[in-house]
């Protein structure tokens, strides 16, 4: 029995000290509802099968919608801890509720990989690494480009009050525009309207009769764009349409000359890079040197819109 106890004991030193455990982490992600998430989850998709070569395993969790979502975020952190994951990869959306959550999973060891959100407060949750677009940058750039394109009052729209990657979208947007001469107005619908087109269009409609200022909006999200356009339409106004984000339709819009622009931060080498390696310093110990790695943003307009065509065809722009 004393023999047999040490092999056992040399057997599980072995296998820790090689990595040849399993390693079990989980992504969680926004509402079901989001269709931005599903380009985030075939990263996630891709990636899980290295993962799975190596012995892993991988979860993926998202919210049911965006109306509770502070705290139905600290469910999902609570219910990857019980489960017994290794690594977590989450964005932050709500500091408040969610920080206190994952400082209390990493103090049972879990790590932390951050993506697609919260860049301020990476250090808050001793975040391996951040993989995503540095927001504020975005919304600075984007504000920036419809100013230079000659609009003078931008309309930048929040679809989620009080998360804090868009609210630097939109902070960003005041403070480009403002560089270039034009003002800003933020517009926050009320989070049961995500996803809502029609009714996001009604809303737009009325800043837009309210206001013969506005000649230009930005949505932080891509129906935005869609329900902008929508409005644009109805009303007869010259307002410029675009939008954090993009997909087939609006890129139809912008070769249509329908939408001007949108604002791209590759979802899917948000949720491939998180959970790739997440996993690979996990299993290996290897780290990225490069610390925010930035998947966006970049401008996309009428001038190349027919190269992430064939991207966004494939599921993974």
């Amino acid at each position: 029995m004393k023999l047999k106890a040490i092999i056992t004991a040399a057997a599980t030193a072995t296998l820790m000290a090689t990595g040849a455990y399993a390693q079990d982490i989980a992504v969680i992600a926004g509402s079901v509802e989001d269709a931005f998430m599903d380009k985030i989850k075939k990263g996630v998709d891709d990636a899980t099968h290295m993962v799975e070569a190596n012995g892993g395993t991988v979860q993926y969790l998202r919210t049911q919608n965006y109306e509770n979502f502070g705290p139905d975020l600290v469910t999902l952190i609570n219910q990857a801890v019980a489960q017994g994951v290794d690594g977590i990869a989450i964005p932050v959306w709500v500091p408040d509720a969610q920080i206190p959550a994952l400082q209390a999973a990493g103090e049972q060891g879990i790590k932390i990989m951050q993506y697609n959100s919260g860049l301020p407060v990476k250090a808050d949750i001793n975040a391996i690494n951040y993989f995503g677009s540095d927001e504020y940058e975005a919304g600075f750039g984007g504000g920036k480009y419809l100013a230079e394109k000659g609009a003078k009052h931008i309309l930048c729209h929040i679809q989620v009050p009080g998360a804090i990657n868009l609210e630097e979208r939109c902070r960003g947007v005041t403070d480009g525009a403002a560089e270039a001469g034009a003002k800003v107005t933020v517009l926050n619908t009320p989070a049961n309207l995500d996803g809502d087109v029609t009714g996001t269009a009604e809303a737009l409609k009325a800043e837009f009769i309210g206001d013969s200022s506005i000649d230009a909006m930005v949505s932080c999200a891509d129906f935005g764009a869609a329900a902008g356009a929508n409005a644009v339409e109805q009303t007869g106004l010259d307002i410029m349409v675009s939008a954090f984000d993009f997909s087939p339709a609006s890129l139809e819009r912008i070769s249509a000359g329908t939408q001007t622009m949108a604002i791209d931060q590759q979802p899917y080498l948000q949720g491939f890079l998180a959970t790739s390696m997440l996993f690979a310093n996990l299993k290996f110990g290897t780290e990225i040197s490069t610390d925010p790695v930035l998947t966006g943003p970049a401008i996309i307009d009428a001038s190349n819109v027919d190269a992430v065509k064939a991207g966004a065809a494939l599921g993974a722009r």
